[in-house]
Order: C-alpha cells, then structure tokens, then sequence
C-alpha cells in the first residue's frame, strides 16, 4: 500500500528584544533562575501589561520578509490553561485577529525544482516559564526567566510531503529570519522551536489523516528523525487495523524514542476570550512602509549578489547565504583577501568544519576564534606561494591553538613552503636516481599508468622537503628530470 505524508509546522520564535513583550524584564539568555522576572511577569495583582512596541516592529519585518498580509487591527486574548510555570492562569496570544496574515516562502528541494510552502499567519504571543527536575529530588523547581519572552508562533499550511522538505523549509525559514534580523535563532537556548503535525494517507486520496503533533524539536536532524519516525508508527498503526488518536508527542533526540504526551487539545479547551487589560493594535500603511524601508538584504537577494558579484556557483552561495553571520563572515574574508573563490572553498570548508565539531556559532568563531581579516591573511599566503594548500590548513588549526600573528606563526612552525628551484631540484634528483625502477616504468608506460608513478614520485619529494616543497615548482622539474 503506498501512502502519502503531510506535514505542517508551527515555529515558535523568541524576537530579539532586549526586553520582554509586556514588562521592562531583560531576555538575555543563561541569566540565574527567577533573577529576570518582575511583578508583571509573576502576575502580582494590579500589574498591568504594557505592549513592547519593538515586539511588534518585529513581527511587521518578518511578515513583510515573506510577502505575506499585514493587518491593520489585531487583538490579543488569553489562552486559560493551569501549569506552574504560568504564573497569570493564562497565556496572552493572538488568535482571531493575528498581527501577520497569509503568506508564502519558497523553497528549492534536491532535485533543483522550488517548491512554495504557504504560510497560514503568524501570531504574536509570550512565552511561559521552564520547569526544573534535574536539581530536586521528587520535586520540580520553577524559572519564571522565560515567562513573558516575546515569541512569534509561525503556523504553515500542511503542504510538504517529507521529512525532508519539512527540513529545507525549516533551514530557509531560519535563514530569512536570521537576515532580517528578528531573532538571533540559536536553536540550543531555544529562541527556535518547531511543532511538527504529520498525518499519513493513501495516495491520491483528498482528505486529511488524523493527525499527531510532536513538539519542542530544536534541531534540524531531530525534525528530520522524528517525522521519519512518527510517519513509520502512524503507517504501521494503520495497516495493523488500528486508529492514530490525535495527540501531542515528544521526541527525545538523544534516545532517538517518541512518546505520547498527552491527547490533543481543541481552541475552546483552553476557553479563549478577548484580553481585557489590552487594546486592540491599529497599525496604518504608513508605518508598514516606513517598516518596509529597514528591511536588510533578503537571503534570495543576497544569494543572486553573491553568484554575480563573486561568480559563485548557485549551490556555494545557496550555502553561504543560509545565515546571515555566516554571509557576513564570508564577505569579509573574500573582500579582505581579494580571493572570492578560495574563501569561498576555506569558509564552506574548514571554518564550516571546525563549526560542527566545536559546536560553535559562526558569530561567536569571528568574535573570539578567527576573525574575517585572519583567515583572509592565511588565503593570501597561499596566492603568494608562501605557504601550499597542505600547510595552509596546518596554519588555519594552529592559529586556532595560538591567536598569534599568521607569519610568526609560519615561521615558528616552519611552514614556509620551498620554491628555491635549486634545492628543489637537488632533491629530485636525489629521489630519481633512488628510484631507477620506477623511472623505467615510468617511461615506458602509457598516460595512465604515468601519472600514478607520477603521484608516487611527488609523494617521495614532498616526504624529503618535510611538505615544504612548492608543488607546482616539484611537478615542473620532476617532468623535465623524467623526461630528459
């Protein structure tokens, strides 16, 4: 039986605010528990909330980032649920009268075809506390730090098909939300978390399953892992006879395993009704376009820039636009070393490297590790001949290890690559007349064959030099000495 899955996402996102959506409460992160909560954030009585205007600036961006409608008049209203870290009994939400309406974001997809992924709206909301179980024994501790964080909960229509499409739109999501500047999307300290409802049917049917909602993933592989996985249970459930119950799952990435949650609740479960303490938001056309006017460079913009102005290919500025620190960090080395290509290849190459391995952020790497200038100058090392590929990437890690000068450091480490053709010379004569059979082999054999003695013989040289040989100087003379 084939089947077909669907798959629609809800992404809520923490604006970079400096303060929370309602009270003066700093946002910034890894702050001591309870230590960024005033009495609005407890819910003390007579506390009154007070819309941060910036909030809402940032919610216009993001909804004019994707062409989508922006409404002149939302409301909030409150959202009644019980849990303990809700101090208020109640969650201040849009959901009638969002503040974003209907709007699209386009995708490419592996096989090079684009695809749009339509978004239904986007509502402005805060964020509730964080409960703590790690550090109390049979009890749970309350952090109030998060309750009021402004969030953005971002809810797409049910229009990819795999797990992997639902992964190329989270990336394109983050990275137009990245540029525009409205959240920094550090996913680990969860200014990004995804929803994802997956639902299964047979193909060629019209109707919708019944879907299930796995929630809080924080990664783009635990997106991918836990569609993968629900997809397969709901899909066994259904040929076994059974029914998929609509419910809220978790996924735990580490142990790879899903569970229910609880069964999924219905909007007139948590009796929502108009925020009493809240005017509506009345926003003029006026100060849409003035707010139109401070976009930044939109990664598709910034992706067609980068393949015109550094004749990038589309796949390398796909990649180095998917971010904008990462864009940012590029430019710099590129413009820095007037070699647009090379930089391209050392960024999508060691520094991306050295990011994954280090769990580091592009940002904290040009800030504290290499900044865009230094990498640039071990790129100019290279195009000068002072040091070879081989020893530039034994460079790029020692500097790492060090922060030091880049030529003291070449110098220190006797990286400095050979192009003296005298003593490159010497020692290919040497390695020749130690290798009397290889050269007749060489000399008889066909193109082929000859340039795997060729390899063997360049190999032996560079051993002799310590790397330090110029390769293309070691090539040159090497041909004449086994062609002469």
């Amino acid at each position: 039986m084939s089947w077909e899955t669907v798959i629609g996402l809800e992404v809520h996102m923490q604006l970079a605010t400096k303060t929370k959506i309602f009270s003066g409460s700093s946002t910034e992160f890894g702050q001591e528990p309870n230590t960024q909560a005033n009495a609005i954030d407890l819910a003390m009585p007579g506390t009154l909330p007070v819309l941060n205007e910036e909030a809402l600036r940032y919610a216009i961006m993001f909804g004019l980032a994707i062409d989508a409608e922006i409404n002149p008049l939302s409301a909030f209203e409150r959202k009644n649920y019980f849990y303990p870290d809700l101090p208020k009994g109640y969650q201040t939400t849009q959901l009638a009268e969002p503040i974003v309406g209907p709007g699209k974001i386009e995708i490419e997809l592996a096989d090079g075809s684009s695809k749009t992924i339509r978004i239904h709206h986007a509502h402005l909301e805060e964020d509730a506390g964080k409960s703590l179980h790690e550090d109390f024994a049979d009890q749970s501790g309350i952090d109030l730090n998060r309750a009021g964080t402004p969030l953005l909960e971002i809810v797409t229509e049910p229009d990819m098909r795999s797990p992997e499409e639902a992964v190329v739109f989270a990336k394109k999501l983050h990275s137009i939300v990245t540029s525009v500047g409205v959240t920094d999307g550090e996913m680990s300290q969860g200014s990004m978390r995804f929803d994802v409802n997956v639902s299964v049917r047979k193909k060629g049917e019209e109707k919708l399953g019944t879907r299930t909602e796995t929630k809080n993933l924080n990664s783009f592989r635990f997106i991918e892992e836990a569609i993968k996985q629900e997809v397969n249970r709901q899909i066994d459930v259904i040929e076994d006879g059974g029914k998929i119950i609509q419910e809220t799952r978790l996924y735990d990435g580490d142990t790879k395993t899903a569970r229910a949650m609880r069964s999924k609740e219905e909007a007139n479960d948590y009796r929502y009704f108009p925020c009493p303490d809240l005017l509506p938001v009345v926003v003029d056309k006026e100060t849409i376009e003035q707010i139109r006017a401070t976009l930044p460079e939109l990664p598709n913009a910034k992706k067609q820039r980068f393949i015109d102005t550094y004749a990038l290919s589309s796949y390398d500025a796909g990649v180095l636009t998917a971010e904008r620190a990462l864009a940012d960090y590029y430019e710099g080395v590129a413009k820095f070393s007037g070699e647009p290509k090379l930089a391209a290849n050392w960024v999508m190459g060691e520094v991306v490297s050295f990011l994954n391995k280090s769990n580091l952020s592009i940002t904290t790497f040009a800030n504290e590790r290499m900044r865009a200038k230094d990498l640039a100058a071990i790129i100019e090392r290279i195009t000068d001949n002072t040091i070879s590929g081989k020893q530039a990437k034994d460079l790029f890690l020692a500097y790492l290890e060090e922060q030091d000068d880049i030529d003291v450091i070449i110098e220190k480490r006797g990286l400095k690559q050979v192009s003296d053709t005298g003593a490159i010379e010497k020692i290919v004569a040497d390695i020749v007349d130690a290798n009397p059979e290889q050269v007749e082999q060489y000399r008889a054999a066909d193109e082929g064959k000859r340039k795997k003695l060729l390899g063997f013989f360049v190999g032996q040289i560079m051993k002799a030099s310590k790397g330090q040989a110029n390769p293309g100087v070691v090539n040159e003379i090497l041909l004449k000495k086994l062609e002469s």
